[in-house]
């Protein structure tokens, strides 16, 4: 991480994925909102400033100290950042009531090194309603498009690059091209930000920072966890201690596999059984965030009590990944609670310890392929997403046992026949809902009057945005059928067709 570049965040939705894009690139990057002071430490090669859902004219417009980078190292400013290089530089932008949204043809002027390798012309893909009418003083025009004279421009003699179109977003076809210009010809950033990097240098950063430390971490079975516990094992070795919670809401027989591929790891873990306090707390509740705030009290309490039989310990590992930190930092402030998902979250004040975090400038993607590095099961790098309430948010309504146990057989019956189908890995996630509602059916010569599940599978990158998987109907009615024959207390299955947004992945 020596070599970086920072991406100024004036508000896009599309921030994220300009960090994903330079990451791809085998460029280290990190995120920071317009309105903390920039500062050019060690390291940063570039800068590039994001798109923004205001207008550079308006009163209180995001800004940020351009004039302490020009010239100091390579600017690529997008849409919004570029009307504000403009308009700080002495240009002109104009605003619009119109929109210019959608593909467009970029055709190049001259031959500037940010289009090198390019075809022409080459799609592209506006999302604006500003326009930059004049270009600043010693600033040259380099492309436009049918409806856009200044889509691309650059400083005549300094690394200073303005594109009025979004190079991250796969509707620009070449978008990954003009990002590897400006890194590697532009900015001169090797590509060397590699899993095996990252393996390195992370686990001689903890052996440093823990040195002669006593460290706990709550595992959850999932990626995040058992990467960021791998680490910090490989770190530390014994000095590291993992607590995993049963919490009575996991999948069919999880606690038990998950514990002895744990062990096979190395970890020193300890598993503790607490299916009986969760599920007497979570009596009566019905209200979606209710259950999420008693489930995350219970963990609490019982994630204290166990570590408090540990003696000396003075770190608390957790597995924080990147956009959870972006989220806190966002240009639209910290967030205003703590995210319900996130089990161990209010431990650190209550339980005074340090806060190791080994994870937390990666995207998930990034922490599957260390976990790939590292030579972790597949068992856990390729597994989908759960939630930390667990199945107590797929139960809409009441958690009880009986529900909890049904569920289970349900989600099993469907994880298993993704997996003996080869479409496990075809989806992001796919789970199912037990719903608070009954339906009358008709099995051999009765009359049921049983419960219905819904099955969810989508497709995503990440879990911001997700489509729903078109799984084939054939495999579809085999599940539905061994659902309903072999669940005693179903009768009807159905299937959820909804993308996000507008509705959110899980249920609840």
């Amino acid at each position: 991480m020596n070599q970086k570049v920072l991406i100024v965040d004036f508000g896009s939705q599309y921030t994220q994925l300009i960090a994903r894009r330079v990451r791809e690139q085998h460029v280290y990057c990190e995120i920071v909102p317009f309105h903390r002071p920039l500062k050019l430490e060690e390291g940063v090669r570039g800068i590039i400033l994001s798109g923004g859902p205001c207008s550079v004219n308006q009163p209180g417009a995001p800004d940020c100290e351009l004039e302490a980078i020009i010239g100091q190292v390579p600017v690529l400013a997008v849409c919004y950042g570029a009307q504000l290089l403009a308009r700080r530089q002495g240009g002109r932008v104009a605003s619009s009531e119109k929109r210019e949204y959608g593909r467009a043809n970029l055709r190049i002027k001259g031959h500037s090194p940010l289009f090198q390798g390019l075809d022409v012309p080459s799609q592209v893909w506006m999302s604006h309603a500003d326009t930059i009418m004049q270009l600043p003083p010693d600033y040259v025009l380099i492309g436009s498009t049918e409806s856009v004279e200044v889509a691309a421009f650059q400083h005549q003699s300094l690394p200073v690059y303005g594109l009025q179109f979004h190079p991250e977003v796969t509707h620009t076809l070449e978008g990954a091209q003009i990002i590897q210009n400006f890194l590697y010809n532009i900015c001169h950033i090797p590509p060397s930000w590699t899993p095996a990097a990252f393996v390195d240098s992370t686990v001689a950063e903890l052996r440093e920072q823990l040195k002669g430390q006593k460290v706990i971490c709550g595992l959850s079975g999932g990626v995040d966890s058992t990467v960021a516990a791998s680490l910090i094992h490989r770190a530390i070795d014994d000095q590291l201690t993992c607590i995993f919670v049963d919490n009575g809401l996991l999948r069919k027989h999880e606690f038990e596999q998950v514990m002895v591929q744990y062990q096979q790891l190395g970890l020193n873990v300890l598993g503790v059984d607490a299916r009986e306090e969760f599920l007497q707390a979570l009596a009566g509740i019905s209200d979606p965030e209710e259950k999420r705030k008693v489930i995350g009290k219970v963990f609490i309490d019982v994630f204290q009590r166990e570590a408090s039989r540990i003696k000396d310990v003075q770190y608390l590992a957790q597995g924080t990944i990147y956009p959870d930190v972006i989220e806190s930092i966002s240009v639209k402030g910290p967030s205003a609670t703590i995210k319900s998902h996130h089990n161990v979250g209010g431990l650190p004040q209550s339980m005074k310890l340090k806060v190791v975090e080994p994870l937390k400038y990666l995207f998930k993607d990034e922490v599957r392929n260390v976990g790939r590095d590292m030579g972790l099961s597949e068992h856990f790098i390729g597994r989908h997403p759960f939630p930390g309430p667990g199945l107590a948010i797929r139960i809409l309504g009441e958690v009880t046992a009986e529900k909890v146990a049904l569920l289970q057989e349900v989600d099993a019956i469907f994880i298993d026949e993704l997996k003996d189908k080869g479409l496990y890995n075809d989806v992001w996630q796919a789970f199912a809902v037990l719903l608070p509602v009954a339906s009358v059916g008709a099995m051999g010569d009765e009359r049921t009057y049983e419960n219905v599940v819904a099955l969810r599978a989508v497709g995503s990158r990440d879990g911001m945005t997700a489509d729903w998987s078109k799984l084939p109907y054939d495999f579809l009615a085999e599940v539905s059928n061994k659902i309903i024959n072999q669940v005693k207390g179903v009768n009807r299955v159905v299937y959820d067709i909804s993308s996000k947004p507008p509705a959110t992945i899980e249920w609840e």
